[in-house]
């Protein structure tokens, strides 16, 4: 088994519950065999960077899995399928949990911020 995570973006016009029925039915698909689900944020509806099938904003859902490899081509046929979700990506899981950019610490920023000023330094 692998560890995988994706990210949905679905239409925005969509109700909460639309969605998490959407979700429970996209997940069914990765669980049924011996996999599971270990973890599902809501990132909530944000502006897209361009227009997507007419629409400007997206509902953006981020979830960790861990399956077989053989599951993911039909999980990701099924995405495709639904016109509800505007676009996915499905990647390999690296272990850690990704936060949106409204949510992530002042402090990571501020090293960045840091890192550059020493590279100015240096030169």
């Amino acid at each position: 088994m692998r560890d995988y995570e994706t990210v949905y973006i679905f239409r925005s016009t969509l109700e909460p519950e639309e969605i998490d029925g959407k979700l429970e039915r996209f997940h069914e698909r990765l669980s049924g065999g011996d996999g599971e689900i270990t973890a599902v944020e809501h990132w909530g509806k944000r502006q897209l960077a361009y227009q997507i099938d007419g629409e400007a904003n997206g509902y953006y859902v981020v979830a960790q899995f861990r399956t077989e490899p053989e599951h993911i081509k039909p999980f990701e046929n099924a995405l495709k399928m639904d016109e509800a979700v505007l676009r996915h990506l499905v990647v390999l899981s690296e272990g850690e949990s990704a936060l949106p950019p409204s949510e992530r610490g002042v402090e990571e920023e501020e090293e960045d911020e840091d890192d550059r000023d020493d590279e100015d330094e240096e030169d």
